[in-house]
């Protein structure tokens, strides 16, 4: 076999063990073990594969629009909407929920100790479960209002998962690690370049799948609130925590996403 040919195997061997590690991350799906250096048993090596993050958002995506679509050819919209999030939150396990509700109830502390101290509770406080509920709630609302549109309501939700990934990746490598264990510290040291892949790859997705429904306004609108909510998300973590933890990264995937549907539905004047 050519050396040029064996090295272009190996390195997509290499993009879908990433990916199939990515995905083993983010959610509880039974994803195979692929080629020898993909270990499921092993804690994913985050820096590595954090450029495959949006990949697997957009594979969850995808998951969730063919419910959304699917649902919505027997029930209400809102009812279709209701179980696509369902169907997306069993998935991935809360995970990204999981960090929003403990960002939240962490606005509660007064100190920057204090409030890592409230992220490291399991239990859910008062601002965690308000401000989950009425995330899930604008979630469901906004895919309800989107389905009027089907092709437009399953590219905004692949959309927003992909770029909300992104939004997480962003926050690892643009803050240092809040505190010394946990997810936050595991993901030091994303390079630049990773970052920047996983970006660019997650903007050229979400732009791809809302042009592709016929909705280029919609399209760069997302993009552009992608952006600028990740951002938002990233100096308030600066701000308040000095850094980030993997709950900051989790609230930042939760805020993208609904920064892109909410610029989705209103640019495509479903609203």
């Amino acid at each position: 076999m050519p050396p040029l040919f064996r090295a272009a195997l190996d390195r997509i061997a290499a993009g879908l063990a990433a990916v199939a590690a990515a995905l083993r991350f983010l959610t509880r799906l039974p994803v195979p073990r692929l080629g020898p250096a993909d270990d499921p048993a092993a804690p994913p090596p985050l820096p590595a594969i954090a450029w495959a993050l949006p990949v697997a958002g957009a594979v969850i995506g995808a998951i969730g629009a063919a419910v959304l679509v699917v649902a919505g050819l027997a029930l209400p919209p809102l009812a279709a909407a209701v179980v696509a999030v369902a169907v997306g939150v069993a998935i991935t396990g809360a995970l990204h929920e999981d960090g929003l509700a403990d960002s939240l109830d962490a606005l509660g502390g007064r100190t920057r100790e204090r409030r890592l101290e409230i992220m490291r509770d399991s239990r859910i406080g008062t601002f965690g479960a308000a401000g989950l509920a009425l995330a899930l709630l604008l979630r469901a609302s906004l895919l309800a209002s989107l389905l009027a549109e089907p092709g437009l309501a399953a590219a905004a939700l692949v959309a927003a998962a992909t770029l909300g990934r992104a939004g997480a990746v962003a926050m690892l490598a643009a803050l240092p690690p809040a505190r010394r264990d946990g997810l936050g510290a595991a993901a030091a040291g994303v390079a630049l370049a990773t970052t920047v892949a996983a970006v660019a790859g997650a903007a050229a997705i979400g732009f791809a799948v809302l042009a592709a429904a016929g909705h280029p306004g919609a399209a760069v609108a997302a993009v552009a609130a992608a952006g600028a909510a990740g951002l938002a998300a990233i100096a308030l973590a600066r701000r308040l925590l000095g850094g980030q933890t993997g709950d900051v990264a989790g609230a930042a995937a939760v805020v993208v996403e609904l920064a892109v549907l909410l610029a989705a539905t209103a640019a495509a004047g479903s609203v």
